[in-house]
């Protein structure tokens, strides 16, 4: 069970979409409920993850209510943290917001070439995911263009365009898996009701991403311990395992809150700390 941030800031992040995340995960994870207020890196550094939904929005919003938070988001990332974002989310992952996926894009799937939906408006538009064809329910929401090929792909559009992807320890997905039965007020779309089958995929996603944030950070620990200088390795590792497992020991007893994730960060570096044998004359 993850400590998750659920971000809620009408109308951006609305209740509905924070309301279907909740249903979809609040059985699995510990979720809280932050706003713009709780965006700061000492806060965040008591969650796993945090969640950006959808909502409505542009960018000169962004840029009054949230730009001020972009280094902010950027260093919880760097400090083996994940963002997870849905529709609005995922937009605000883009460069010219939280500018957290480099240089792929975050643009309207209804203006690319192929797309079936050409004005925004909600709906139910055909994706595969992991293979299998399902109908999600669709509002407006981004593909993903100019991708770097290790960018795993995990849904796609009718077009061929990405819809929901995994890069590091940022997840995003367009379309709306939390979507819930009142959402489908057309008889044309109630027909298209996943019966919360796609709270089980978001719930599968999430836990997806909560793992290669793990990689993520290992990785990161472990190439700090390969920078060890080549004459003093075998010290420097010793120290380090000593110092890792008196922090373990003293930080064990905490079930939650940033002496947990002290706990969780030691324990992850421990295992990522080669052991070395030193050789006795």
């Amino acid at each position: 069970m993850a400590a998750i941030a659920l971000f809620q800031f009408e109308p951006y992040c609305s209740r509905d979409c924070g309301a279907g995340v909740l249903s979809a995960l609040s059985g699995l994870h510990e979720i809280t409920i932050i706003t713009r207020h709780d965006l700061s890196l000492d806060h965040l550094s008591h969650y796993n993850m945090v969640i950006f939904p959808g909502g409505r929005g542009d960018a000169n919003d962004f840029k009054h209510l949230l730009k001020s938070k972009r280094p902010i988001l950027k260093a919880y990332l760097e400090q083996g943290g994940t963002y997870l974002g849905i529709c609005m989310g995922a937009y605000w992952a883009d460069q010219i917001y939280f500018d957290l996926i480099g240089e792929t894009r975050c643009v309207q799937y209804i203006t690319r070439p192929k797309a079936e939906i050409r004005r925004s408006f909600p709906t139910v538009v055909r994706a595969e995911w992991q293979g299998q064809s399902e109908k999600f329910y669709f509002y407006d929401g981004c593909t993903f263009i100019d991708s770097d090929p290790s960018i795993e792909t995990y849904a796609t559009y009718a077009n061929g365009d990405p819809m929901a992807i995994i890069t590091g320890n940022v997840g995003l997905i367009g379309c709306h898996l939390e979507s819930e039965l009142g959402w489908y007020q057309s008889q044309t779309m109630r027909s298209a009701w996943h019966d919360l089958k796609h709270h089980r995929l978001l719930a599968e996603f999430v836990d997806c991403l909560l793992q290669r944030g793990q990689l993520h950070e290992n990785n990161s620990i472990s190439a700090s311990i390969n920078m060890a200088p080549l004459g003093n390795a075998t010290i420097e590792i010793e120290n380090l395992r000593a110092a890792l497992q008196e922090i373990e020991r003293e930080t064990s007893m905490f079930t939650q809150g940033t002496f947990k994730k002290i706990h969780d960060i030691a324990r992850r570096a421990l295992s990522a700390t080669p052991r070395v044998r030193v050789k006795s004359d």
